[in-house]
This record gives C-alpha cells, sequence and structure tokens, in this order.
C-alpha cells in the first residue's frame, strides 16, 4: 500500500499550452525551456511531450543536456548559461550544445576549443536585469573575437519586469541602441512577454511557465483568461476527520482556534512532498470539488482542512485537490506569498506521479 498523495501530469494541458505560445508567437520560433527537471514536471515526459510541437528546448543543466541527447534528442538544445568551466567545451560540441555566452572569458576560451563554425552560439545582453549579460562594450569585444568563428551568432536579453507595471519598453530601446549596427537573430521574449508585448517576441521566444499552465502575471490576468490548461495537479485524500470544540486548536504552535464547532480534515500531504509551509489559514484547497481552506500549520506529512461547511458526507476517503485541475496553482501561490513556479519546482520526489494524455 502507498500514501494516497499523487502529482497527476496531463501531457495533452502541455502541449495544448505550447500551442497557445505558437499561437502568440507568429512566425518567431519557440524554445520550450525544461529546466529545473520542466518546472518539476519530470524532463524527459515533458520532452517526449513537447517534442513534435517545439523548436528546441532550453535548459541550464549540462548534464540533463547530455542525457537528452544520448536518449537520440536530434532538436536544437540551448544552455541558457552556458558553460561553467572550459574543459566542458568539448562535450558542448561532441553532443552539439548551444551555449549562451555572457562574460568575454567565456568567448576567449569559446575561440581557442576549435568551436565549429557551423554551431551557433548565443550573446547575452545586459539590458537592464542586472545578473548576466554582456554591455555594449563587451558586446563589441565578443563580435571581435568571434568574427570569422562562426557562422550565426544570435543576441538574446531577459526582461526584468515584462510581468509587471514597468513593462519591457526600455529594456527594449537598451537593446535596440546596442545592436544598433548589427543585423542579427534576436532571441528576446519570455512567458510573460510572448504574452503581452507582441513587439518584444524577437525571433526565438522562450516561453516557460506559460507552458507548465502559470500565468506568468496572474495579479492581472489568470491562466483560465491566458487560456492555459494545468498541466500539474496534486491530489490525496482526506485519512481521518476530527471535531474541535470552541477554544480548541490544530496542528503545530496553535495557531489556529476554533471560535465554534468545526469538522476538521486531515490531509495526507505536507511540506515534505512539496506543498509549502508558509501557507496560512485560509489558503483555498477542494474536498471532493468542494472548495474550503487550509487551517493551521501545515506540518511534514499532513495538513489540516475545513470540512464545517460542507456536507457530512464529505470525510475520510475524500479527494483533496492541493492545487491543478479546479484551483489554479496561482492562486494558491498568491495566498502563500510566493509563486506557482515554486510550488511545481518544489514537488518532492517521493510524490508518485501519474501521466495522463
Amino acid at each position: 500500500m502507498t500514501r494516497p498523495i499523487r502529482a497527476v501530469i496531463d501531457l495533452n494541458a502541455l502541449r495544448y499550452n505550447c500551442a497557445v505560445a505558437r499561437r502568440h508567437a507568429g512566425v518567431a520560433k519557440l524554445w520550450s525551456v525544461v529546466k529545473a527537471n520542466a518546472y518539476g514536471h519530470g524532463l524527459e515526459r515533458a520532452v517526449k511531450a513537447l517534442k513534435e510541437v517545439t523548436d528546441g528546448f532550453a535548459l541550464i543543466e549540462v548534464d540533463r543536456a547530455i542525457q537528452l541527447r544520448s536518449a537520440g534528442m536530434s532538436l536544437p538544445i540551448l544552455l541558457l548559461e552556458g558553460f561553467y568551466a572550459p574543459d566542458e567545451l568539448p562535450v558542448f560540441i561532441r553532443s552539439r550544445l548551444i551555449p549562451v555566452l555572457h562574460r568575454i572569458e567565456q568567448v576567449r576560451q569559446l575561440v581557442e576549443s576549435g568551436w565549429p563554425a557551423d554551431l551557433p552560439v548565443y550573446l547575452k545582453l545586459d539590458t537592464g536585469m542586472h545578473r548576466l549579460g554582456f554591455d555594449a562594450e563587451g558586446l563589441a569585444a565578443a563580435y571581435i573575437l568571434l568574427a570569422g568563428k562562426v557562422d550565426e551568432i544570435v543576441l538574446m536579453t531577459h526582461f526584468a519586469d515584462a510581468d509587471g507595471p514597468r513593462g519591457v519598453a526600455w529594456q527594449l530601446e537598451r537593446f535596440d541602441a546596442m545592436t544598433v549596427n548589427l543585423t542579427v537573430t534576436r532571441s528576446l521574449a519570455n512567458s510573460a512577454a510572448l504574452l503581452r508585448f507582441p513587439e518584444a517576441i524577437g525571433d526565438w521566444a522562450r516561453p516557460g511557465i506559460m507552458l507548465y499552465g502559470g500565468a506568468p502575471f496572474p495579479q492581472l490576468r489568470s491562466a483560465a483568461e491566458l487560456d492555459l490548461k494545468p498541466v500539474m495537479t496534486l491530489q490525496s485524500e482526506i485519512i481521518a476527520v476530527r471535531a474541535l470544540a470552541p477554544g480548541e486548536s490544530v496542528g503545530y504552535g496553535c495557531t489556529f482556534i476554533a471560535e465554534q464547532a468545526m469538522r476538521v480534515g486531515i490531509v495526507a500531504c505536507g511540506y515534505a512532498d512539496g506543498y509549502p509551509r508558509h501557507a496560512p489559514t485560509g489558503t483555498p484547497v477542494l474536498v471532493d470539488g468542494l472548495r474550503t481552506r487550509l487551517l493551521g500549520r501545515v506540518s511534514m506529512d499532513k495538513l489540516c482542512v475545513d470540512l464545517t461547511e460542507l456536507p457530512e458526507k464529505v470525510g475520510a476517503g475524500g479527494t483533496a485537490t492541493l492545487w491543478g485541475e479546479g484551483l489554479p496553482a496561482d492562486e494558491v501561490a498568491l495566498a502563500a506569498g510566493t509563486i506557482s513556479y515554486e510550488l511545481f519546482c518544489a514537488l518532492a520526489s517521493r510524490v508518485p506521479v501519474v501521466e495522463l494524455g
């Protein structure tokens, strides 16, 4: 026997969301971002589902990229942080992995490696994020070093506030100023820009969270409003029902105290399964499809939900949906003070996965 918790991964929904990205991208090509184990959904299953509907895959883990090549993946693979040490370059060449370079030292090392001219190179420009990337002077130096060494240089940047009020215009202006004399292929849009700013798509878009059914800007528009379907549904069961009298508490720390007689359901799911420990009382939960709320502090293996206003027949054995179908992960994340990315990526390895589609 196993615990009743499970993560249901709907691969048809994943492909559907990729089609939504394709619709927004127009003539641009798509890098499907599958870093962090495909945002917790499983790298192998995500790649298998998307390989017929995307143009390439983007991630940061070199070993996982090699794993994809070893499994027969022939589509382009982009390494978003490039290589971390020069001794990785032979692996990049052998597996035909496309690096994103962001430091002049990387460019020098690549040129000295005997890099094949027909394997593209990406250069990342810092237009305002101020994490990784070249400034205008560094870009010019990189071009001098790469001149005649590679057939295709793609310029990319990453938007700092595509999901917020500042938008992308200020970074686009900087990008255009840095590349004014260059006619190049561009990779610009992440999920938020792809959905909000058609002028910022470029030649290769990089959808990530939208593929997995999360809204990049849930406070502006929900996933459903963006025509995105949930891919991961985290479910478990009510394994016990307890009665609270007024003044009694439930869970560690006694953080929730009943003001009236209550029925409380104990769910086989906790922070060791990936549910956020910091989720407060009131975080939404579905029980047998009916909306209710989390009560008290989340434990390692269990959490408590309010059954007081639900029908008496709802009890032990009832299905608890923590997020996914019928309960957007974005809504749960917002209540917990986080983002759906973190919910998905935190899914624990001990949670069994059921694939649909």
